[in-house]
């Protein structure tokens, strides 16, 4: 093809060749490797994929795609539910795993700078390894890159106590669709100055900016840790019992719901021999003392409430045991049925609209005939009902819409939100608007002021035009 009659993205993929040499790929394997994160979604591969391993090859890969009006794709470890990193408008994939340098730890501060590419699970074992005596809590159970999982504003087990990446990023460095690098926040514990632009940018998911560098907030590893698990003979006795523990004021760690349907399916799934009944996984920080008192109140509240069989674990691998049911929650769930794709859905409502939603959803989901486990983080008030569906079954694909439209609706009309930490990409546009209305208006023009080609991951959070290409 003549120079003249080269498309966009050919002339935006020979000049991050020219950049990135080897690190710029354009194979079929790699682009479809890149095409699809664990969600339902279809795949769309990207056009190519790079590897930058700096924050300056961020800048210059990001100028060259603006000069051609090539949509960007910021890729972690691909671990999303709702379609974040899937090229739905082709485009190039910027791959920033090999960005995985912990570059600064303060232990007098508690806190540690990363590159966006550095996962959880690495991070932590740095702390460990440097005998930090701290740790970063932010757990949405896979070993998501950190990057991502303040794009999404992720959260998990542990944010009951601990919050979610909006509590946690203290400030961030970003490449913005022109290749302007800027910086947000800072390492000191407050501030006033400005607007708020760290937290603006932690949940965007990459429709604003490429994360390329986070300060994260740490804390220090509990003097004693103890979890616990406990059946009940309901549901909703299980969260009767979490929403009184709540209202004692006992610190709780993390405490996770799983019905009966998921026991049963991680039984299968791990192993394991729980009883088939509704489950509360517990989880207490502290000193010896204070671990040992909350975990007897808890036991005392769970009893009124029909709570039975209490197995107690303060060993690290003893907990981890107790734990691997919720860790193994969404493969067991994909493992009820052969071929099968999990519809996942993620809503979270104030604690004392949740017995009364879980109820509902419970009731909704007798006339559902597909697989439906429940299970959630109902500390916060965040729960999931994950639909194992077969792809080639419109029928079944739209039951799993229409619970999914139903149960964002009860939970709207709770006081609650569409997504407790999924994030919106590409299947939750809708429900945006439904939630937030006319505010809408004001993140599509926060959208055009910093992208007004819309080419940071076009397609998704918002519902904008196609991306504006150049001839």
């Amino acid at each position: 093809m003549s120079a003249e009659h080269e498309l966009p993205v050919d002339r935006a993929l020979a000049a991050l060749g020219e950049l990135l040499h080897d690190r710029c790929a354009t194979s079929a394997a790699v682009c479809q490797d890149h095409a699809i994160d664990v969600s339902r979604h279809a795949p769309a591969a990207p056009d190519g994929v790079v590897f930058p391993q700096t924050e300056d090859e961020v800048v210059e890969i990001a100028r060259i795609c603006s000069e051609h009006q090539v949509p960007m794709i910021p890729y972690g470890t691909a671990t999303g539910v709702e379609g974040g990193v899937i090229a739905s408008h082709g485009g190039i994939s910027i791959d920033l795993t090999r960005m995985n340098q912990v570059l600064r730890i303060s232990r007098p501060d508690a806190d540690a700078t990363v590159q966006a590419g550095v996962t959880r699970k690495q991070l932590n074992q740095v702390l460990q390894q440097e005998e930090t005596g701290l740790y970063f809590p932010v757990d949405p159970g896979a070993d998501a890159s950190l990057g991502g999982m303040a794009a999404t504003s992720a959260s998990g087990s542990a944010a009951v106590r601990y919050g979610t990446m909006r509590d946690n990023v203290l400030g961030l460095r970003a490449v913005l669709a022109d290749g302007s690098l800027v910086r947000t926040g800072s390492r000191a514990r407050k501030s006033s100055a400005g607007y708020d632009l760290t937290r603006l940018l932690v949940g965007s998911e990459g429709t604003l900016a490429i994360i390329t560098e986070l300060t994260l907030r740490l804390y220090p590893v509990p003097a004693a840790m103890s979890a616990a698990i406990c059946q009940f003979p309901s549901i909703a006795s299980a969260v009767e019992t979490a929403i009184e523990l709540l209202g004692t004021g006992i610190p709780v760690a993390r405490m996770e719901l799983l019905d009966e349907t998921l026991i049963d399916a991680v039984n299968q799934y791990s192993g394991l021999q729980y009883d088939r009944s509704p489950t509360l996984c517990f989880e207490f920080h502290g000193t010896p003392a204070h671990v040992t008192e909350q975990a007897e109140q808890a036991e005392q509240i769970a009893a009124r409430h029909g709570g039975c069989g209490f197995q107690w674990a303060t060993d690290a691998g003893q907990r981890e045991q107790l734990w691997q049911a919720r860790y193994d929650a969404y493969y067991a769930c994909l493992a009820l049925r052969e071929n099968a794709v999990a519809y996942v859905t993620d809503v979270c409502v104030p604690i004392s609209a949740l017995a009364d939603c879980i109820s509902d959803t419970q009731r909704a989901l007798e006339s559902v005939a597909v697989p439906a486990p429940l299970f959630g983080h109902v500390g916060d008030g965040n729960f999931h009902v994950v639909l194992i569906v077969d792809p080639d079954s419109q029928e079944e694909l739209a039951t799993a819409q229409e619970l999914n439209r139903w149960l964002i609706e009860r939970a709207l009309a709770a006081g609650g939100t569409c997504t407790g930490e999924h994030g919106i990409g590409l299947g939750k546009q809708s429900s945006l608007v439904d939630e937030f209305g006319p505010a809408v208006e004001m993140m599509q023009r926060i959208k055009r002021a910093l992208d007004p080609h819309n080419l940071m991951n076009p397609g998704k959070v918002l519902q904008l035009s196609a991306p504006e290409t150049t001839p």
